[in-house]
């Protein structure tokens, strides 16, 4: 895999160069000590790999990733966790903590190597393969099979999230983000930090707001809004 690193600090580009060289499997191909520099050579050339500084000047970590419609594999480098539940509303494969280790910069790109070997994937989750008609849902000591029909909506709240049905509501450990990336994309999107929404259970969209059959009505995300919308009208087209 080729890869650019974006960081504005020299320390930390010369620990990512040296961990580069010695993982053997990476080319590095750049190092842009900010955003905007990186811009521009995405501009005529691709990268497999990210490796991206969320405090950058000029332009953040967060907010050049927001300018991409199709980002690489992106893994996230920062001495702040505070940008790590946001990071993963753009499907970083990785949340690197300064100073972290070897150790635990090769984990980080085994989570790349196997998130390719499984497949493309799209901006929320998911991935080519067919889509399955069940799943089950640990709950507790409890797994409980749900048809994925039946699911309206999945929503984050606090440390757990609610798989609502319409008769039903199950609690799950797992965040909001493992479900959106092991839901078909065909069917469940992602419109806000806290809502994923069945397609399927849409009765209408005014404005920012989803209204499902039976009466929940859920935000739509700014972040996810534009995306959303061109994925539901063009199955309409």
């Amino acid at each position: 895999m080729n890869c650019i690193i974006v960081e504005d600090q020299p320390p930390a580009q010369r620990i990512l160069k040296k961990y580069i060289e010695d993982t053997g499997s990476l080319e590095l191909k750049g190092i842009f000590s900010d955003a905007l520099q990186a811009m521009e050579y995405l501009k005529t050339e691709s990268v497999d790999l990210l490796f991206l500084d969320i405090h950058l000047p000029v332009l953040s970590g967060i907010d050049f990733l927001k300018t991409m419609p199709n980002p690489p594999s992106v893994i996230l480098t920062t001495a702040f966790s505070d940008y790590a539940l946001e990071s993963y509303e753009f499907n970083v494969v990785d949340y690197l903590l300064k100073p972290f280790s070897f150790q635990r910069f090769v984990k980080a790109i085994a989570k790349v190597s196997e998130r390719k070997k499984n497949g493309p994937q799209d901006k929320h989750g998911g991935d080519s393969v067919p889509s399955k008609k069940e799943i089950y849902i640990k709950s507790g000591y409890e797994h409980i099979k749900i048809n994925l029909d039946d699911i309206q909506h999945i929503t984050a709240d606090s440390d757990y999230t609610e798989i609502v049905t319409e008769d039903k509501k199950h609690l799950s450990q797992e965040p909001l983000r493992f479900w959106s990336e092991t839901l078909p994309s065909k069917q469940f999107h992602r419109i806000h930090k806290s809502h994923i929404l069945n397609e399927k259970r849409i009765e209408k969209i005014v404005g920012n707001q989803v209204y499902l059959f039976g009466g929940t009505k859920l935000p739509i995300g700014r972040a996810y809004k534009e995306e959303f919308m061109r994925v539901i009208l063009d199955k309409k087209a």
